[in-house]
């Protein structure tokens, strides 16, 4: 059911965010208290199979499952919450609110125009992927959202094409790669990831030229 509840938050969050024009952390926020609501009665459920019975040793009363079976902890949602990589979500968030702040003050627009207006859509997406290996490709797409240059339908799959790909240049450069080097400490790293940078550099240059060559008619205007 909890898995159920995850797939219904991430659909609830998009529908309102769509129809009612509603901002998506209200709807993961939605989600969240659906969850502890869940976990509440989940729990109570549980506790209410323990019961209290003397022990075998003869020792003071504990707290055993019928059946003297051994005690398992019952659900408990903050236990998982703690359990969150909250340095790789910190991480995130300060980029967010520092790609926000740029927006804000005006930055956005005026990279926007030295990107797109001098150099070229093809040129500044291709540049965008490389530079989404540096500072991660979730901020950097966000921030090309926040543009919002006037490209054609191609020039946009290419830009995504190039901040997925290009991400994984560097492991700082994706969310999976910095989850991943949260989670195996010393054994995944910036350095080990270095390794393979030539080929995934191949696959970034391959991608495009495959799109250029395969989707050039969505490149008209």
């Amino acid at each position: 059911l909890i898995v159920i509840l995850f797939f219904v938050t991430i659909a609830g969050t998009v529908l309102m965010h769509h129809y009612l024009e509603m901002p998506p952390f209200l709807g993961m926020m939605t989600g969240l208290g659906v969850l502890k609501s869940y976990g509440y009665f989940l729990r109570h459920k549980e506790l209410e199979g323990w019961r209290e019975t003397p022990a075998l040793d003869g020792e003071s009363a504990v707290v055993r499952r019928a059946g003297f079976k051994p005690a398992v902890k019952p659900f408990d949602v903050f236990i998982s919450m703690k359990r969150v990589e909250w340095d790789t979500l910190m991480f995130f968030y300060g980029i967010m609110l520092c790609v926000g702040g740029l927006g804000a003050l005006g930055y956005l627009v005026t990279l926007s125009d030295v990107l797109y207006g001098s150099l070229g859509a093809t040129t500044a997406n291709i540049l965008v992927g490389v530079l989404s290996a540096v500072i991660d490709n979730i901020p950097v797409m966000f921030a090309v959202l926040s543009m919002s240059p006037d490209m054609s339908l191609g020039q946009w799959l290419l830009v995504t094409l190039t901040a997925g790909v290009g991400g994984s240049l560097l492991s700082i450069g994706s969310a999976a790669g910095v989850a991943l080097m949260g989670q195996a400490r010393g054994i995944y790293t910036f350095s080990s990831h270095l390794k393979w940078i030539w080929a995934i550099a191949l696959g970034y240059a391959a991608s495009i030229a495959v799109h250029l060559t395969m989707n050039g008619a969505l490149f008209s205007p």
